[in-house]
């Protein structure tokens, strides 16, 4: 069994900035331990990456989240833990995923956070994160989480 992207979310939340969505992403990561992936959907501009840039923060990672768009894979370090920031836009498929090594990054004792997450759907494990981001406005999102019991 593969990540619940089709599962009915657990939790729905409204934000109506991008500072809204940063403070969920601080949020999600109080519920986060070492082993952690969370797989993030939603179009391009829909705020996944402020949300990553909100889990860091939470986490206790101070330096500048960017888009690992080119890069792929970025690894952040925290005090007690890595935060891996995983861009699969530019896979074509799961070998791809395969040939960077991203098994072994997401089956680690860091956590895991991957934009584009769809793109490698088969390689999530099955306790997967799922955070689907929905543009309903200029700066509002509908952001629907599963696979977690509180938040």
């Amino acid at each position: 069994m593969t990540a619940k992207s089709h599962q009915t979310p657990d939790f729905f939340f409204n934000t109506n900035s991008p500072e809204e969505t940063f403070a969920l992403g601080k949020r999600i990561a109080c519920m986060l331990s070492q082993g952690s992936v969370v797989a993030l959907e939603g179009a391009l501009g829909s705020g996944k990456t402020q949300l990553v840039k909100g889990i860091a923060l939470g986490l206790g990672i101070n330096e500048n989240i960017t888009s690992p768009t080119y890069t792929i894979i970025s690894e952040y370090k925290s005090s007690d833990s890595s935060l891996y920031h995983i861009d699969a836009y530019r896979l074509n498929n799961e070998r791809d995923f395969e040939d960077i090594g991203g098994p072994e990054v997401i089956n680690s004792n860091g956590i895991s956070v991957i934009e584009w997450s769809g793109r490698i759907q088969k390689s999530l494990p099955e306790n997967t994160i799922t955070v689907c981001i929905e543009i309903t406005g200029q700066s509002s999102r509908l952001i629907k989480i599963s696979g977690v019991k509180e938040i």
